[in-house]
Order: C-alpha cells, then structure tokens, then sequence
C-alpha cells in the first residue's frame, strides 16, 4: 500500500459544526413554501450541493417551479445560511479537529480542503482554520457534486499527491462514495451504519488517532 502523504477533508460536519446552520436555512424555506422539512429529511442533503439539495426539498414538499423561481429559492437559503455563519467563530470548530490538523502539519502530511460549500473561505476565515490548509477545494472551484470524485481528485493533483497516498475524512454517503471513486481511502465521521463503506469509522475526529493513518498504509484489504 502507498505511504499516505496527505489528507482532505470535508468542512461541514468534519471540521465545524455548520450543517445545524444549513437545516435551519431550508427548514425556514419550507415552512415558507407551506410544508415541513425535518431532521430526517437533512440527512439526505449531506454531501450535496446547493441546488440539488433544493432538488430534494422540493421532491420532499411536492413542488415544481420553474428554473427562475428555484434560482431565486436557493439564493434566499443561502443568504439566511450566511447571515447565521457570519457570526461563527473558533468556539464551533468541532472536538479533536484543531489537535488533529496540528498533528498532521507536525508530521508533515499535506492537507487539503474538499467542500461542495461556497462558503468555505468566510467559514475557515471565520474559525480562524485557514492557515492549516495547503490548499483549499470549494463549490466556488468545481462543477460537479459528489459522490462524483472531481472535488477529490482536483485537491490531490493541487497537493501534488497521487489518489492512493491520499485520505479523506468524510461525514456523508456522496462523500465516502467519492472517496473510493477517486481511489483513496477514507476515514467516516458518524455513524457505521450510514458509512460503512468508509475504511474507518469513528463518532467523531476526538476518537480518530494518527497511529490509525500508519494501520491505512498495511490494510491492503480495501482502497
């Protein structure tokens, strides 16, 4: 198995806690349109991008406007969505997030970004995690959404890494399932159930250990 030399993570979920942030958002666009949007009905917006995710919810609330209408929809969830994460700051960076970064820049493993989010440089900013990032992947710099493996493979090639010395650490299903399309390993945030495909599952980054990045490189069992 290939040495791991660097590792890209998603933001939402992984690192910040901002996805409480965006179920507020279209839960308020919802209601607005007259139906109900719950916590169960967020799970399948993980991982998605804005638009599709508009897909969803509308599919949820059985509704069909025209293109016009749905453009005019996501930019007011997006708006209400950065009036909430302006006021973010380093107290929503989430547990074992900040030590793992510093024990990754410590050991000498490149990192990387990789978020459908076009609001991820006003978030890193914001948190004041900028600085750990050798380069920043967003929704501002690609086309498609995952599970496609674009954002992935574009930030392994920015770090000058091969897919297979790379490790995701992913939240989401779309993600995981880039992850392996892309040909790297991944590391799940959550729950089993939900990513089991990943090659590790922990509850969150305070239970993932760097010793387990070495156990990636002599599990030739799954890529």
């Amino acid at each position: 198995m290939s040495q791991i030399k660097a590792c890209l993570f998603d933001l939402d979920g992984v690192l910040v806690d901002t996805a409480k942030y965006h179920f507020i958002a279209w839960r308020r666009l919802a209601e607005e349109l007259g139906f109900t949007f719950t916590e169960a009905d967020n799970e399948r917006l993980k991982g998605v991008s804005r638009m599709a995710s508009l897909d969803i919810l509308l599919e949820i609330g059985g509704l069909t406007p025209a293109e016009a209408e749905k453009l005019e929809m996501a930019a007011k969830k997006n708006a209400w969505y950065v009036e909430y994460i302006s006021a973010m700051d380093h107290t929503e960076i989430l547990p074992g997030a900040l030590k793992l970064l510093q024990e990754l820049r410590q050991n000498g493993i490149k990192i990387a970004l990789g978020s459908a989010s076009k609001n991820a440089m006003m978030i890193l900013d914001n948190t004041g995690l900028t600085p750990f990032f050798d380069v920043i992947i967003d929704g501002t710099k690609t086309v498609n959404a995952k599970p496609d493996p674009e954002v992935f493979l574009m930030g392994a090639r920015e770090l000058g890494v091969t897919p297979a010395e790379a490790v995701v650490f992913e939240d989401a299903e779309a993600g995981v399932e880039a992850a392996m399309r892309a040909g790297m390993r991944s590391i799940g945030i959550g729950s089993p159930a939900q990513l089991g495909q990943a090659n590790i599952v922990v509850p969150s980054l305070a239970d993932f250990h760097l010793a387990q990045l070495r156990d990636l490189e002599t599990d030739a069992s799954r890529i």
